[in-house]
């Protein structure tokens, strides 16, 4: 945004720091109420008929855009929703399974989604249902905080299942 000496217009509809408008003045008269005011002259609106500019704090007013900018990006990243993955194996043991079912409760309770899978390895191709059986008992094992969104399925030699939060 162009500031006293940048702005080319030579009439402009000045606003004054309160928002109360001061009239249509020429440059030279608004850059000294301006400086006479401690303010700088901003332009708001170059293409307006007359333009329009106002008398505030440029580095205050900068801080305050910018602060807004981070608060929106804040706001727009707690809005969106991120997969998470999380791998088990067919053979996997109690207390492996309860770590895992910690950290995916965490991650659930952030408002997160997660794609839980199983890689079978070998032999352990022949019996698959085994590894519906952990997915489906891992699932239990969190069925307070989520729901199966996406029930296990095989593909390939990777069996996979959904878990999305529970919506309140």
């Amino acid at each position: 945004m162009p500031i006293n000496g940048q702005i080319k217009h030579n009439q402009m509809l000045v606003i004054g720091p309160n928002g109360e408008q001061l009239g249509v003045k020429t440059k030279e008269d608004a850059l000294t109420l301006a400086s006479y005011a401690g303010f700088d002259l901003v332009l708001i609106n170059g293409n307006a008929n007359p333009p329009v500019c106002k008398l505030l704090d440029y580095n205050k007013f900068k801080y305050e855009k910018r602060k807004k900018a981070k608060e929106s990006l804040k706001k727009q990243r707690e809005s969106s929703t991120e997969l998470k993955e999380f791998r088990l194996s067919v053979n996997i043991d109690k207390h492996d399974f309860d770590t895992k079912a910690n950290n995916v409760s965490k991650y659930l309770e952030k408002g997160h989604k997660v794609k839980v899978s199983i890689r079978f390895r070998g032999r352990e191709m022949a019996h698959t249902e085994l590894g519906r059986e952990v997915m489906l008992r891992f699932a239990d094992a969190l069925s307070d905080k989520c729901e199966i969104e996406q029930q296990p399925k095989l593909d390939g030699r990777s069996m996979f299942m959904m878990l999305a939060p529970i919506k309140k």
